[in-house]
């Protein structure tokens, strides 16, 4: 019988639709989260009212970086020997406003989930998350986990980083099994509004003028949650090997293999809206890159990963959940 799986970050946009699946798949979650008000709480309350609505689902409101606060938890609902790892400081435009934020979330909270792993006995794996933002400033797409990640243009992309050199130490040292994952540009029901697809749905919905950077000269891996999610589980079942180098530390990408226009991604909402979207053309934003692409051979071949939802498919999908939430929440 398995232990429970601890996901941190589970009110999150991606930790809500993990714990979601692995409940689904009748294991028992506990989800860690501090609620912070980066963004609206209250679409934080409402992922965690979802989960608590189901059975073998426990939530603990904490923070990943507060050491005693993660061994009381390791004490009161483990030892966890199954752990993914999702809660960070998101955001490349916020880490140009707050950057302490990210060194706090993102290194610290990593380094202190990464020694709570090192001292369980029989520890089993740990799932975490990276981003395609690692690839910073590289040129040359699709994307392999092989390239060269050492220019990230913006702080929110070098945390990141050094959370994979963090693991890879810790794998190194102690024999820590780690699966590293590059999310790259996920959507969804219950998506961040900081993100692309909340702001072009709110634009159009209610008739405001849509930002569009770099004057629509850019491209992105819009990867469907529920592809994003059947990775993750699957890397979780999967540990990796450390016959070959001898340390148990992987970096695996997970996006949808295509690259589309920014401008044919909108053109998607306007479709599932039935109306006609008013574009205003503005310069590219610090931070951000013109295009992304995952190369994710190696993801597939590793895991058996193959993501299967288009943005035909998928942003019709998001649509008809942002209607329905932001409606309700209007009443």
């Amino acid at each position: 019988m398995y232990r429970p799986v601890l996901v941190t970050g589970a009110a999150g946009f991606i930790g809500f639709h993990t714990c979601a699946r692995l409940l689904a798949d009748g294991r028992k979650v506990v989800g860690v989260d501090n609620l912070n008000d980066y963004y609206d709480p209250g679409l934080k309350m409402a992922r965690r009212e979802q989960l608590e609505r189901q059975t073998g689902f426990s939530f603990v409101k904490a923070d990943i970086a507060d050491r005693a606060a993660m061994e009381t938890l390791w004490e009161s609902h483990g030892p966890f020997r199954e752990v993914i790892h999702l809660a960070a400081q998101a955001g490349v435009r916020y880490s140009l406003q707050d950057p302490y934020a990210y060194i706090h979330s993102n290194c610290l909270g990593h380094l202190t989930i990464l020694e709570m792993c090192r001292h369980t006995p029989g520890f089993r794996h740990l799932v975490y998350a990276s981003s395609s933002s690692v690839y910073g400033g590289n040129t040359q797409t699709p994307y392999a986990v092989n390239d060269r990640v050492d220019t990230p243009i913006s702080l929110y992309a070098a945390t990141k980083r050094a959370d994979e050199l963090m693991s890879h130490s810790y794998s190194h040292l102690f024999g820590i099994s780690q699966t590293g994952l590059r999310f790259f540009t996920v959507y969804g029901p219950w998506g961040r509004p900081d993100m692309s697809p909340y702001i072009f749905a709110s634009a159009i919905a209610e008739g405001r003028k849509l930002p569009v950077f770099n004057h629509g000269d850019m491209k992105r891996d819009f990867t469907y949650i529920d592809d994003i999610v059947s990775g993750t589980v699957a890397a979780l079942g999967t540990p990796p090997d450390s016959a070959k180098d001898g340390v148990p530390h992987r970096v695996l990408n997970l996006g949808n293999n295509k690259s589309v226009q920014l401008l044919d991604f909108i053109a998607e909402f306007e479709k599932a809206f039935g109306k006609k979207a008013e574009i205003e053309l503005l310069e590219m934003q610090p931070g951000d890159v013109r295009e992304t692409c995952a190369d994710i051979e190696e993801t597939t071949q590793t895991i058996g990963y193959r993501p299967t939802t288009p943005i035909g498919m998928g942003v019709p999908l998001y649509v008809t959940w942002f209607r329905e939430y932001y409606r309700d929440k209007k009443q």
